[in-house]
């Protein structure tokens, strides 16, 4: 089981977003994925793929606090969306005002979370953990960073984005994270976008393995559906291709 991680020093990138095309993604090529969303704080994978609090019975807050098992709060997405010979188990984060609370208070324990990613691989042996991360460095992202196999750090090509994914991009490779890759969302795409990508790869000598546009066609949808299911041809999709082709090569 390789584990994907996605992460951006703030939010507002579309990570949440992009996590779940690329889950759609490898599904739709017929891998087996886990995706969790572990943006405890501000969790948003949940309304791309249409459910709302009530369709959450179980979340991950109740198994990293001890009230049920991992595989009781798995959502399988293969009867919601066509993925062909793959399926997409889905574990999200409680979107309760209380539980979102007691996760800022209290934390949750790394250890526990561990034992929760060492759980999915015995018992539905998938071809992939793909998790949406917290944005920031926070204690509990980092220590969730130092388990991924392949690391996807977002940002915008603005200059909050530019400062900020440089202490990220540190942070991740103190953590000997074996396969970090740039992704720069939301780019307009202009004759520039090549000195674009040529600045970014020059200030991080890291590489950026995709520019995905910027695009009124994923703005009308606002995150509500699967935008690679619905409109594969779509530039986007194609960079969502692109990301997917890079992380099936590495397996």
């Amino acid at each position: 089981m390789k584990k994907i991680f996605f992460h951006s020093f703030r939010g507002g990138t579309g990570k949440s977003n992009i996590s779940a095309n690329i889950s759609a993604c490898l599904a739709r090529k017929g891998k087996k994925v886990v995706l969790i969303d572990l943006d405890i704080q501000s969790p948003g994978v949940h309304a791309v793929f249409g459910f709302k609090g009530s369709d959450i019975k179980n979340s991950l807050n109740d198994f990293l606090w001890q009230k049920c098992g991992i595989t009781e709060v798995i959502h399988t997405l293969s009867s919601k969306f066509p993925l062909g010979s793959g399926e997409i188990y889905f574990i999200p984060s409680s979107i309760e005002t209380n539980d979102i609370i007691r996760t800022l208070r209290d934390g949750y324990d790394f250890t526990r979370l561990t034992k929760g990613f060492t759980m999915l691989e015995e018992e539905l042996n998938p071809d992939y953990l793909v998790v949406d991360t917290h944005p920031g460095l926070y204690e509990e992202t980092l220590f969730s960073l130092s388990v991924a196999d392949i690391l996807f750090i977002i940002m915008r090509p603005d200059e909050q984005d530019f400062q900020g994914t440089s202490v990220t991009l540190e942070a991740s490779q103190k953590l000997n994270v074996p396969l970090i890759y740039l992704l720069m969302n939301k780019v307009l795409m202009t004759e520039a976008v090549e000195d674009l990508r040529k600045r970014a790869e020059n200030t991080y000598g890291c590489s950026v393995l995709s520019m995905l546009p910027h695009s009124e066609d994923l703005l009308k949808m606002g995150s509500s559906n699967v935008f690679y299911i619905k409109y594969p041809d779509h530039p986007f999709s194609k960079e969502i291709e692109l990301i997917t082709e890079k992380i099936l090569s590495k397996s």
